[in-house]
């Protein structure tokens, strides 16, 4: 449903993020709430963009690539494409990720949704030389992993809320497959970066900080942890989508409340920062 060329917090340097659409949460602060479901919808009022080209049988379209050409969005979000035509826009900026350390994230929604598709796009950028990374929320089947495990070179794994009853309350799920999935990954020997969307009053409670820097703590091989300070943009895609939010609206918080958060990860023996990487 997306592309954007230029990223630098999907990920080290300089990358291409590709946004699939499907996600198995329910996230009352959802970031990108057009992903949610799995087939193109209508857009309902959400700005269009141009976009990739359209799969020769598909005839569906929308999906928008920041950067990019190619053909007129409509009233669709998202678009049923080839693993051909997005690495065709991927490769563009190589000198860029050569240069940077960088290269294609898959994002979403969950990318891991669609994990054939997802296999397709990291073993295709991996075969040109392309360094690749999938932003995930844990919360598929294992072989989903399996899939993607030989062509990704890092995982950015999201966790939110350790406390189950307010996982499922939140986020719509019991965590214990998420946490599941994080240790198998870890054992596998997999490159992973803890990820933390820092949502006033339900993530950066003390309650919360204090449990994660625990879970963070007893796990083996982790790479780094990194705390995302909220982002409002999906209150206002909600809102152009037609989207009644399960939050009041909420603003970034100020530096002495991430100083607040960042003191509870002081003793973690491995590197800490705010915003991706």
């Amino acid at each position: 449903f997306d592309l954007k060329r230029f990223a630098i917090h999907d990920g080290p340097g300089v990358r291409t993020t590709v946004f699939l659409k499907g996600c198995p949460l329910s996230c009352a602060w959802c970031h990108n709430p057009e992903s949610r479901a799995r087939e193109p919808e209508p857009r309902r009022g959400l700005a269009a963009r141009t976009g990739l080209p359209v799969a020769p049988a598909a005839g569906v379209g929308g999906m928008s690539a920041s950067g990019g050409d190619g053909a007129a969005a409509d009233d669709l979000i998202g678009r049923v494409v080839t693993a051909r035509s997005v690495l065709d826009v991927v490769r563009r900026d190589r000198v860029f990720y050569d240069e940077s350390g960088g290269g294609m994230t898959l994002s979403g929604g969950e990318p891991l949704v669609q994990p054939d598709f997802a296999a397709a796009l990291l073993q295709g950028a991996k075969a040109e030389g392309i360094s690749t990374a999938v932003d995930t929320c844990g919360a598929v089947s294992w072989r989903h992993f399996e899939a993607a495990l030989a062509h990704t070179d890092l995982f950015l794994f999201d966790l939110k809320l350790v406390d189950r009853d307010e996982h499922v309350e939140w986020v719509g799920i019991d965590p214990a497959l998420i946490r599941e999935n994080l240790e198998r990954l870890l054992g596998c020997g997999a490159a992973v970066r803890i990820r933390v969307p820092l949502i006033p009053d339900v993530t950066d409670t003390d309650a919360n900080l204090a449990a994660l820097a625990r879970l963070a703590a007893g796990l083996r091989g982790v790479r780094a942890l990194d705390l995302l300070p909220y982002n409002p943009a999906g209150e206002h895609k909600a809102d152009r989508l037609g989207i009644e939010g399960r939050l009041p609206k909420r603003a970034t918080q100020p530096p002495a409340e991430l100083e607040r958060i960042r003191r509870h990860f002081n003793d973690l023996q491995i590197p800490v920062s705010f915003g991706g990487s």
